[in-house]
């Protein structure tokens, strides 16, 4: 099975994300963006489910600037998971690389939809 990495500081969501998505992939779940880096260091997931607002030194834009600007793990899948739904908010993640914006509260079968168009 594929890994994919749920970053969320919510316990809840990345427990309804799991259940979602665990019998399609292997899920890891990181509960912030220190966290997060090392779980995708050592998972090679083929996709990121990355909350914006976290606590801790990094956020989850800088967890995706960080993703992006490495050649190891450029190529894998971050969708955006967060309350902050103004457009701005949009185009500066996908302007940062992101592939993908959820805004919470988000349908987890949308999530599923969209993770096996984008890995099919």
């Amino acid at each position: 099975m594929q890994n994919i990495v749920i970053v969320d500081d919510h316990a809840d969501i990345r427990r309804l994300l799991s259940i979602t998505l665990g019998k399609q992939y292997t899920v890891i779940e990181a509960e912030n963006g220190l966290a997060a880096l090392k779980a995708v260091r050592q998972y090679k997931p083929v996709a990121v489910l990355l909350d914006v607002m976290m606590p801790g030194e990094l956020d989850g834009l800088q967890v995706l600037d960080s993703l992006k600007s490495d050649e190891q793990t450029r190529s894998v899948l971050v969708a955006m998971l967060t309350a902050r739904g103004q457009q701005a908010d949009r185009d500066e993640a996908r302007v940062r690389g992101a592939d993908a914006y959820f805004i919470k509260p988000f349908s987890p079968l949308q999530v599923v939809s969209w993770l096996r168009e984008r890995l099919s």
